[in-house]
């Protein structure tokens, strides 16, 4: 393992005081909800309310801010599908500087939109982030501007690591850290930072990092002893989709993060909507993972817990197909299709099912022409709102009582 020059506690501090200038002290907010369901006490850092969205925005100022005169007035430049990329720009305009930030063609509108507000040059180029940023590297070289990393630097860890100093400066009795994990840049600021206070304090705090199971570079890396490239599928968690650990970061997770566990795509969607629902929180994917990770009971915790939200930055469009798949997930949104003979009646005779069980339909596909159907026949499929798990079953039994024959569809 490479060594890493050493991060001390006043260097966390003095970064404190300078992103006082532009980042909010973001709420550290009691989960009742989710303190019930472990039955000790749990906070939220709520990084997702966050200027621009995200915690990303003190690596980005910490870093710029430090910048000679000469190197500020070639500008910045950076790769990023959405929250680096708003971090970046918004940290740049603050101070006075010129940004162009590199954003892969398919980023979302929003961020895109949100990027340009804050007053950068926005290229959209290449399909995935390592495209982007071979483009934003070639930038550099062409015009002197200085390439922001948004992980694998030790003033972006530095930054990114005053959300753990928040937290412990206002719950001094933090047992537990939950942090998303992707680049690594918060998880290794955090967890150095938990990890000298503990030491200080002369008190344990343990730090749990928490991957997507889709693009979980850290447990493969961490087994071979140093960054290991891994070819990631698709997640909802984009921003924590990173397909190879920065070796700064990588160094110091292995040094202070105590667990690393990865979470699935329904696990994250399933905690989107439950945070949305129950703390009226707006979390994107790699910001619910925490929370994520304790529903699905793969963390043992006990004393106080806090669980870093570390942003909210999602398309709307993306969020609509979220909260469907949670729900469904959840076992409260239900597809059925129910094959029925093609006479009158029929329709009502199914919808009475339905509302025998005390359900609500709330989308219906008639069709003659589907697969296997005979010309007297017809398919219902119905998207059905349930309460759960056992109010499904009550449903598709309602529906056989009637004489129909149901079968659960995919979502």
């Amino acid at each position: 393992m490479a060594a890493v020059e050493p991060i001390t506690l006043e260097q966390f501090e003095d970064a404190q005081q300078t992103i006082s200038d532009v980042a909010v002290r973001t709420p550290l907010l009691k989960s009742d909800w989710l303190s019930e369901y472990i039955d000790s006490p749990v906070f939220f850092k709520c990084e997702n309310l966050q200027r621009t969205g995200s915690f990303k925005l003190r690596g980005a100022y910490n870093i710029i801010s430090k910048l000679s005169p000469e190197h500020r007035a070639r500008g910045v430049v950076a790769a990023s599908a959405g929250n680096h990329a708003q971090g970046v720009a918004y940290a740049a305009k603050e101070l006075g500087i010129s940004a162009t930030i590199f954003m892969p063609v398919g980023a979302s509108l929003p961020k895109y939109q949100a990027t340009l507000d804050f007053g950068a040059e926005v290229i959209l180029t290449g399909q995935i982030v390592d495209e982007t940023m071979k483009a934003a590297r070639e930038f550099t070289e062409r015009s002197g501007a200085v390439l922001i990393p948004p992980f694998d630097d030790r003033d972006v860890v530095i930054g990114q690591g005053t959300v753990g100093l928040e937290i412990l400066q206002d719950l001094p009795d933090v047992d537990n850290i939950l942090v998303c994990l992707g680049g690594g840049g918060l998880a290794a600021g955090v967890a150095t930072v938990a990890k000298l206070m503990a030491e200080k304090r002369g008190k344990k705090i343990n730090i749990i990092a928490i991957q997507a199971e889709a693009a979980a570079a850290y447990p493969v890396s961490l087994a071979a002893g140093k960054p290991v490239a891994i070819k990631m599928s698709p997640t909802i968690a984009d921003g924590i989709a990173v397909g190879k650990p920065g070796q700064i970061p990588f160094d110091l997770i292995s040094q202070f993060v105590d667990e690393v566990v990865t979470v699935t795509e329904d696990e994250m969607a399933k905690a989107m909507v439950i945070v949305m629902e129950k703390s009226k929180l707006v979390v994107e994917a790699g910001g619910a993972v925490g929370v994520a990770a304790i529903l699905a009971n793969k963390v043992k915790l006990s004393g106080t817990t806090a669980v870093i939200l570390s942003g909210g930055n999602i398309d709307p469009l993306l969020l609509q197909r979220v909260i469907r798949h949670g729900l469904a997930a959840s076992d409260r949104y239900t597809n059925i299709a129910v094959m029925l003979p093609d006479r009158p009646g029929q329709l009502v005779l199914t919808a009475q099912a339905v509302a025998d069980a005390g359900a609500n339909v709330v989308e219906v596909l008639h069709t003659r022409h589907g697969d296997g159907l005979q010309i007297s026949e017809v398919e219902l499929e119905l998207s059905i709102e349930t309460r759960g798990k056992s109010h499904r079953d009550e449903v598709f039994e309602s529906l056989k009582a009637a004489g129909l024959s149901p079968r659960m569809t995919e979502d």
